[in-house]
């Protein structure tokens, strides 16, 4: 069988939990490691990997079928995904849901001319959640959507706060409102603003001299990430964050609740959750699964990006058709 050689263009937490992923996945090769740093500072933990530079990408066309991008959705993402899916079949795991579309759209551009397959959005959500709302929602038509999320570390969320000016580390809880997830669970149908379900805690470690007071109004003001939410913001030293909040958890629920019958007299609800140890291992299992799916339809001759909802859920899986069928129909 022959193998998806993965490439990997960023090496931080992420871009470690692809390449663990790929350690899991016997039809998958960790063939290339791609970094802003300088290579020579930069070691995988699987052996033999070769590092190369950023900037050298176009070099390595041939030595990669797909290229996972490990960057973040505030900065990185919108500019690298084009960019390199104009070169590579691609994909990322850009998380900011408001602007989806215009990053799809930008993306398309760039694969279509190229005749690449970029997949956007991977992830658990955007991704496995995103399936769970549409299934949901197919089956109970007459119903609403409800996603909570934590309590867990969000790196997207992390890493918007450390691009704040003053910033020098920082990590952000995504909270649930306990009672907001209980009523939903019950089939009340709660109406619920984006500032009823969850709120957000925020660790941060200033920089020496910084105006503790601006970071806290550029963290609670920032549009798609603090400004719809009740934001807490706790200044803490590097040794304080390093010991109490190394780990990086997360997870949350999708919930349906719909009605069926003649009245809507009988009641359902549906909900999928996810408890994760590890966000970025989970999420990197997910984006390799993803770029299994992207070189097979790459093979196939499609081009463009696409999501999670374009993708066959048999693409997703190492195994045949026949053995789908067999274990897991």
């Amino acid at each position: 069988m022959a193998k998806t050689r993965i490439g990997i263009l960023g090496y931080g937490n992420l871009g470690r939990g692809v390449e663990l992923a790929c350690r899991q996945n016997d039809d998958m090769e960790f063939a290339a490691l791609f970094t802003r740093r300088d290579p020579a500072s930069v070691r995988p933990l699987t052996a033999g990997v070769p590092v190369y530079a950023a900037d050298d990408l176009a070099a390595h066309r041939d030595d990669v079928d797909v290229l996972v991008l490990c960057g973040g959705s505030a900065r990185d993402l919108p500019e690298q995904t084009p960019a390199c899916a104009s070169l590579f079949n691609v994909v990322d795991s850009f998380d900011t849901h408001a602007n989806i579309p215009v990053h799809f759209a930008n993306v398309d551009v760039e694969a279509k001319a190229a005749g690449t397959v970029a997949v956007v959005s991977g992830g658990w959500d955007p991704g496995m959640f995103s399936l769970a709302r549409l299934y949901a929602e197919s089956v109970l038509p007459e119903g609403k959507d409800y996603t909570f999320w934590g309590r867990g570390v969000s790196q997207g969320h992390s890493d918007a706060i450390r691009r704040v000016e003053g910033v020098a580390d920082a990590r952000q809880y995504t909270v649930p409102v306990h009672s907001a997830l209980e009523a939903v669970r019950a089939g009340e149908d709660p109406e619920l603003t984006t500032r009823q379900k969850h709120t957000r805690e925020c660790y941060v470690v200033a920089e020496e001299g910084a105006d503790k007071a601006a970071i806290e109004r550029a963290i609670a003001e920032m549009p798609n990430y603090f400004a719809d939410y009740d934001t807490t913001v706790t200044f803490v030293t590097q040794e304080e964050l390093d010991r109490d909040h190394a780990g990086i958890p997360h997870g949350g629920s999708v919930i349906r609740s719909g009605a069926t019958g003649e009245r809507g007299e009988s009641r359902h609800v549906i909900e999928y959750a996810l408890k994760l140890d590890s966000n970025p291992e989970f999420t990197g299992s997910v984006l390799v699964a993803c770029a299994r799916a992207a070189h097979r339809l790459a093979r196939e001759g499609h081009t463009g990006c696409k999501t999670l909802f374009d993708i066959p859920p048999a693409y997703l899986s190492p195994k045949s058709a026949e053995e789908l069928r067999a274990s897991m129909l």
